[in-house]
């Protein structure tokens, strides 16, 4: 199958994962990273990095900077907006998998 194609799709989910996570407990890239690959995503910090960027730009994501080990990392959580956004989403995506799953 066309990579484009399956990147392209898998994006809105990979945002939604972010969402789910930084709703839980804040967030940072290399964790996020991990945590992706352990769903099968092979993702890259070059990818992920601009999307939580962007995320950050929509209103979805806040950020907090933290010195740890005298290294910056940047954590993430999500806003109210961020929190409506995943609510919303959980909501389509369960009527896209009772309608898709036979």
């Amino acid at each position: 199958m066309d990579n484009k194609v399956l990147r392209k799709l898998f994006l809105g989910f990979i945002q939604i994962h972010i969402l789910h996570h930084a709703k839980e407990e804040a967030i940072y890239g290399s964790w996020m990273l991990d945590e992706l690959m352990e769903h099968g995503y092979d993702i890259s910090a070059g990818t992920l990095y601009p999307i939580l960027h962007s995320m950050e730009k929509d209103g979805l994501l806040t950020k907090e900077e933290k010195n740890v080990n005298g290294k910056i990392r940047k954590y993430y959580r999500t806003t109210d907006k961020g929190n409506d956004v995943l609510h919303e989403a959980r909501a389509k995506a369960y009527e896209l998998f009772k309608e898709i799953k036979n």
